[in-house]
């Protein structure tokens, strides 16, 4: 029987693969992308179920699980806005964050935290996520706005989806990560001690700074565009910004530690 490492590493390979074949055809035709596209889904997420429950974590892993978000939100996209053309350079951004997941497999999980450290950890990776997700669509807006500006009229061929379409979806995702941020940063400062174990309340260290900047962001920018009807490259930068803040919370931090410092966290 084939044991869990080799199934992973199997599962890993065809991933890679399925992500890499819309780069090579040369001119591939949106179905064979989509089914391409929709395996390597699949295969990246058993992949990351095994990861996972081998109880090791770090920044690799939760670059892989933010893309793999990104890939499953533009599945339910797909079926929405069928016209919404990304797909190869989601491809290129699922591959290579499944790469650096695999490179950089993180450290094993303190023995001294709760049982629900996995779930306070889920809802903190769905925000960043979900930020990464209006992080494409903000791109894709200032794209469609840039090529408008151009050509006239050419925007929502290139792009896929109408200008005011993608900035509605940009701010329901921001609005999606603002909220399960919140839940993630109010649960560590009074739980803290509960999920790291004792000794582990609540820091301000550099993650928990970085991560309160990010959601600081996130909410003037709802309340921008509540109060005074922020849009187009003001409401973009902001989204660029609060993303590089939480990439910069947890990647970030762990990046320094697992690889520069080689430190266990």
């Amino acid at each position: 029987m084939v044991n869990q490492a080799a199934w992973f590493w199997v599962l890993a390979a065809f991933a890679l693969a399925a992500y890499a074949l819309p780069a090579v055809l040369r001119e591939p035709k949106p179905q064979a992308v989509a089914s391409s596209l929709a395996l390597a889904w699949i295969a990246h997420g058993l992949v990351l179920g095994i990861a996972l429950f081998s109880g090791r974590f770090g920044f690799g892993p939760a670059l892989s699980v933010m893309a793999w978000l990104v890939l499953t939100v533009y599945a339910v996209e797909s079926r929405l806005y069928p016209q919404m053309q990304s797909r190869r350079a989601l491809a290129a951004l699922g591959g290579a964050a499944l790469l650096i997941g695999l490179l950089f497999p993180g450290t094993p999980m303190s023995a001294k935290a709760s049982v629900w450290l996995p779930l306070h950890g889920a809802f903190g990776v769905a925000a960043y996520g979900l930020l990464a997700v209006a992080t494409v669509h903000a791109w894709l807006m200032r794209r469609a706005e840039a090529q408008m500006r151009a050509a006239p009229g050419s925007a929502d061929a290139s792009v896929g989806l109408p200008l005011m379409t993608l900035e509605r979806l940009m701010f329901g995702f921001v609005l999606a990560s603002f909220v399960l941020l919140t839940g993630t940063l109010l649960a560590g400062w009074f739980f803290g001690e509960d999920l790291y174990g004792a000794g582990n309340a609540w820091r301000w260290n550099h993650k928990t700074i970085f991560s309160v900047l990010a959601w600081g962001a996130m909410g003037l920018l709802l309340l921008g565009r509540w109060q005074w009807g922020w849009r187009g490259k003001k409401a973009a930068r902001f989204v660029y910004g609060s993303a590089a803040l939480l990439l910069l919370a947890y990647v970030g931090s762990r990046f320094v530690l697992e690889v520069l410092l080689q430190r266990a966290v």
